[in-house]
């Protein structure tokens, strides 16, 4: 239970943590929600406009055309599905058609100006193109270019052409065709094009042209099955409900007039193959009667002789009663065959032999035969001469049913190809929607703040990692290290400091450098404003540091810190004043004797200090000078010498701070950052007491704990840690990073 309570607290601890990381950097959130929905706006505003064109087909079932044609009609029946007339009307069959009606093959595009050029042509109302004074080859809106015809060599399919508008004359407008840097051709609208050219034979007439001189156009042409397939890609066809027959066509583009026009294309051109594959159906069966005809008349016309010339020949033998009534039922016989024949050859058409109408008609056709197999044995009964003029007999009379039956047929295909009408018709024509599909401006914004939102969220995550400085003291506790005083960001010191860079950078001349920053840098927080938070602070410091030196053995102090611009020598000269404050005799030494500048805080000359004592060209009451603060002595850095760490080896800087040591009851030392020269290990040896100033966000645990390690190579024992610069931030501690070596560039300046 209590492993369970702590998981749950760690959880609720990293959720918040995670909350107050994006709190103390919302307005990264903010600013990249705000640009992306900045970016979304603009691209719903500038981009092309997609219009969608629908209309609605009907697939009926397919009947005769005209009622009481009875079996014949159902010949042609045959049920068509959804999806195949969908594959259908999406075939190149159709397709390929109105491709070559509306020369889709054929793209022109206005060269317009980057991003506004298009969104500029669009609003554009006039009836002349739109004027420009400057990109004159750029379309600003009104032009125009259409193709009666053109043939390009294969060379050329595909390829991008650059079409420019000529001077206009009597008979037209000039023109010329580019392909990159080479001219194709020239000449003029309305004429007919037919010339070799270096890449092939072209073909073409312009029939419409309508814009400035100078002014460009994209020209391409492109395969018959690439148009087809971009046509295919932009039509959409489905079926309205569940086996409705009623298809539902769709069609996307920039232009209203186009999808509109390519659309009502679409479905005119399948309605009329839909009437063309049903009239050739008939058609078929039409050619097989009509060559059946001359055949069967001749037959019937041989039949009707040879019966007369048996006649005349055997004194007019008339036909018995009950040869009479075999003869009606032969005759009868071999006219169902036949109609049966004639059915098989247009079923076999329709079907296959495992149809059950197939099946059915041969069923049909053997019960036939056998009655006819019975009725023979009956004849072969007669007599010989009844026998005769019943075969004569019969087939005269089976041609003539058979003759008559093919003309009945011939008059019914007639009758049914002029009623053919397709089992499809357009229930709706092609129409545009006044308002674009795409772009959906605010669904587009929507999702832009979306996803700003997120990438703000994320770049607060990472900036949140990166810059995992230490926020509490409580990091540095955890890892054994003490923190002696925690100093807050003070608003005034800040603001003085920023005045002073922007003043600085300002300024011209070396010389007005120097005193626009010894003119904001002679602020001394202890002094001018001691009710600071900051101050405060470093008055608990003074308590800490009272019980912290009780063992030390001496009475000085040395600060030092990871890297440069922590705050140490704020730290350092404002403790110094505190501590003078209290009533104790304090010398306060600047040993940073490459880049030091705390003489400037004191507003005090720095043409002998430390560095000049050190070398032997100065003396103890030359360099020591009163700050202007009571119990306060200042040691300033003096002359930039090329040997710091030489000069601080020598024995006359111990010296010095035996010296110091008995005369005044506390001694502080600014030096440099440990982690880019060695002098505050040199310093540090002769110090009792050395702490180290940490900055706020900007130093990190593992780079203090790396500072410690340094000095404690060196021999020196680090008492603990001022954190400087606390800003007041949502987030508490959350893990820690990997540590690199620093690179600072830690450059002396010359005096």
């Amino acid at each position: 239970m209590m492993n369970q309570a702590t998981n749950a607290n760690n959880d609720e601890i990293d959720l918040s943590r995670l909350f107050a990381t994006l709190m103390d950097f919302k307005w990264w959130v903010v600013g990249c929600t705000a640009a992306a929905a900045i970016l979304g706006l603009a691209y719903g505003t500038l981009a092309t406009p997609t219009y969608q064109a629908d209309a609605l087909v009907q697939i009926e079932a397919k009947n005769s055309g005209f009622p009481g044609l009875g079996e014949l009609g159902e010949m042609f029946e045959q049920g068509s599905t959804a999806p195949t007339e969908i594959e259908i009307l999406r075939s190149r069959m159709v397709l390929g058609t109105v491709v070559e009606q509306l020369r889709l093959d054929i793209s022109v595009q206005p060269n317009y100006f980057p991003i506004v050029g298009e969104w500029v042509a669009r609003r554009y109302r006039g009836s002349e193109p739109n004027d420009a004074s400057i990109f004159t080859a750029n379309a600003w809106g009104g032009e125009r270019l259409q193709f009666a015809e053109m043939r390009l060599p294969q060379s050329l399919l595909g390829q991008q052409l650059t079409f420019v508008v000529g001077d206009t004359t009597s008979h037209g407008a000039k023109f010329s065709v580019w392909l990159e840097n080479e001219l194709v051709l020239e000449g003029e609208s309305g004429a007919n094009i037919d010339t070799e050219t270096a890449f092939g034979r072209v073909v073409m007439r312009v029939s419409d042209l309508h814009a400035r001189p100078d002014t460009e156009f994209f020209v391409a042409q492109r395969t018959q099955l690439s148009a087809i397939n971009s046509l295919r890609n932009a039509l959409t066809v489905s079926e309205r409900g569940r086996q409705t027959g009623i298809l539902d066509l769709r069609m996307v583009g920039t232009s209203r007039q186009e999808i509109q026009r390519a659309l009502s294309a679409v479905a005119n051109e399948y309605l009329l193959q839909n009437v063309r594959r049903n009239a050739a159906e008939i058609e078929r069966s039409q050619e097989f009667i009509e060559a059946q005809l001359p055949r069967i008349q001749q037959e019937l016309q041989a039949a009707e002789n040879e019966l007369n010339a048996y006649r005349l020949a055997n004194e007019s033998v008339d036909i018995q009663f009950d040869t009479q009534r075999v003869l009606q039922q032969m005759v009868e016989i071999d006219q169902r065959l036949n109609e049966l024949s004639i059915r098989e050859i247009e079923l076999s058409r329709l079907y296959t032999t495992n149809h059950p109408n197939y099946r059915a008609l041969t069923e049909q056709r053997e019960q036939l035969q056998e009655e006819r197999e019975a009725l023979r044995g009956e004849i072969g009964e007669l007599p010989e001469a009844q026998q005769q003029i019943l075969r004569l007999t019969r087939d005269v009379e089976v041609s003539q049913q058979v003759y008559l039956q093919l003309l009945n047929r011939n008059q019914e295909m007639n009758i049914l190809r002029a009623g053919t009408v397709g089992n499809v018709r357009i229930i709706d024509d092609a129409s545009v929607a006044p308002n674009a599909v795409a772009p959906r401006k605010l669904l587009i914004l929507a999702l832009a703040v979306i996803l700003g939102g997120m990438l703000g969220v994320g770049v607060a995550f990472v900036l949140g990692f990166v810059r995992r400085g230490i926020e509490t003291p409580k990091e540095l506790e955890d890892v054994g290290i003490s923190v002696y005083a925690s100093v807050p960001l003070s608003e005034q010191q800040l603001k003085i400091e920023e005045k002073m860079k922007l003043a600085i950078k300002r300024s011209r001349g070396k010389a007005f450098k120097q005193a626009q920053k010894q003119k904001y840098n002679t602020l001394l927080l202890a002094r001018d404003n001691p009710e600071d938070n900051a101050i405060e602070a470093l008055r608990s410091l003074r308590t800490s540091l009272h019980f912290a030196m009780l063992e030390a053995k001496n009475k000085t102090v040395m600060i030092s810190g990871p890297s440069p611009e922590v705050g140490k020598t704020f730290v350092t000269s404002n403790l110094a004043v505190v501590l003078a404050q209290a009533g104790m005799k304090v010398l306060l030494i600047d040993a940073d004797l490459r880049r030091g500048y705390m003489h400037t805080t004191f507003n005090l000359p720095n043409e002998q200090g430390l560095s000049d004592l050190l070398a032997g060209r100065s003396k103890r009451e030359q360099v020591i000078a009163a700050s202007g603060i009571e119990h306060l002595d200042f040691l300033c850095r003096g002359t930039v010498p090329p040997n710091p760490s030489e000069l601080l080896m020598h024995k006359r800087f111990s010296e010095l701070l035996d010296w110091a040591n008995e005369h005044y009851d506390m001694v502080l030392i600014d030096t440099p950052p440990i982690l880019a020269v060695t002098d505050p290990a040199i310093v540090g040896r002769y110090a009792g007491t050395n702490l180290i100033v940490a900055r706020f966000m900007k130093n990190q645990v593992k780079e203090v704990e790396f500072t410690i390690e340094r000095f404690e190579k060196a021999g020196i024992e680090i008492k603990g840690v001022i954190l400087n610069g606390i800003e007041k931030t949502a987030r508490s501690s959350y893990g820690y990073g990997s540590y690199g070596y620093y690179s600072y560039g830690y450059e002396s300046t010359k005096s």
